[in-house]
């Protein structure tokens, strides 16, 4: 009999909890899901990315990520072995002064969700524009891996990935 690995679950865990925010509150719209299994690597990855409902930036994206020795561990029960799967938030933003709203985003990211991420911003633009636009990356990372222990907490994690949704559309 198959059992889940606790990517699977996870991946679950989240795809439920995000789609009914989709179609039971309605407080997002999902524009992308991916499902991958890198068979160069042997590594699983999901993600889904939305955006709040009555707006269309800035967008996140939900990561989440198992490596051959997450899954292996798990599979092979090593002894003394720790489950787990990496999470990440991708958010892209538009913006048009680049050293005042990245700063501003990177204060509100940290007042959001304290000190257990480590947060990178990567601003792009569009060449040939005559006014220019620039989008602003901002990868944000957890430095613990979850596990099926954390399934609890899936809940109060989309309501801070909502809220930041929210005060990024407003800088």
């Amino acid at each position: 009999m198959y059992d889940p690995t606790v990517f699977d679950n996870l991946k679950v865990a989240f795809e439920n909890q995000v789609y009914d925010l989709d179609n039971l509150e309605r407080k997002i719209t999902i524009v992308n899901r991916v499902d991958r299994m890198d068979f160069a690597v042997l590594s699983r990855k999901f993600s889904i990315r939305f955006v709040l409902r009555h707006l269309l930036d800035p967008s996140v994206e939900i990561v989440l990520e198992a490596s051959l020795k997450e899954l292996s561990t798990e599979l092979l029960e090593t002894p003394k072995g720790n489950p787990g799967c990496l999470l990440a938030l991708r958010f892209k933003k538009p913006i048009t002064n680049i050293d005042e709203q990245c700063e501003e985003i990177e204060k509100a990211i940290y007042a959001i969700w304290e000190h257990e991420v480590n947060v990178t911003q990567t601003v792009s633009f569009m060449y040939r524009r005559e006014q220019p636009s620039y989008v602003d990356t901002i990868d944000v990372r957890f430095s613990q891996k979850i596990n099926e222990e954390h399934m609890g907490e899936i809940e109060e994690f989309l309501d801070h990935v909502l809220v930041t949704l929210q005060v990024l559309s407003e800088i």
